[in-house]
């Protein structure tokens, strides 16, 4: 099985897509198959997130693009500025991920919240779209000038061994 484990900054080549939901792209560890239905997988630090087009490289030399999977969303989108900030206010007090576009918000599915949207004024439009909310002000997202761009992304383990209560010591 592939092993991606090393974020690069770009490829003479890509050898394969990678299509994930946020939920996916925001795990450490996982298992996944590539759009060629090749298994994969991906060995990330914990709090790494795969945006879209991310370039993975696997352990066999092998480039693979990340790429964000189309997902159930709702756009707000307001009249007026202080109508969208008001919503972006409400739904940061709830701890919710939110997008943030041109003259719009994008959240996930969430019935409860498109009814909270609706009663301050927004309009909530379902749309079948990627998702990819900001990182948040402690989020990662930067990088230092001069670095090779060549980073493993967590130790690759070997092997690992799964302790189970009715193991002995």
């Amino acid at each position: 099985m592939l092993t991606l484990h090393t974020k690069i900054e770009h490829a003479q080549q890509i050898d394969g897509e990678l299509v994930l939901p946020y939920e996916l792209r925001e795990k450490s560890r996982l298992r996944a198959a590539l759009a060629s239905g090749e298994e994969v997988a991906v060995f990330t630090v914990r709090g790494t997130i795969l945006r879209d087009g991310d370039l993975l490289k696997g352990d066999d030399g092998r480039i693979v693009r990340i790429v964000a999977a189309q997902e159930a969303t709702y756009r707000v989108s307001c009249a007026g500025e202080r109508g969208l900030l008001r919503c972006a206010f409400h739904l940061g007090n709830r701890h919710t991920q939110a997008q943030v576009g041109e003259g719009f918000l994008r959240i996930r599915k969430d019935t409860v919240l498109k009814e909270m949207l609706e009663g301050l004024g927004a309009s909530v439009t379902e749309e079948l779209a990627s998702f990819e909310p900001e990182s948040g002000a402690y989020g990662g997202g930067h990088h230092h000038h001069g670095d090779d761009h060549h980073h493993p992304l967590a130790p690759i383990p070997l092997r690992q061994k799964i302790h189970r209560p009715s193991d002995k010591a």
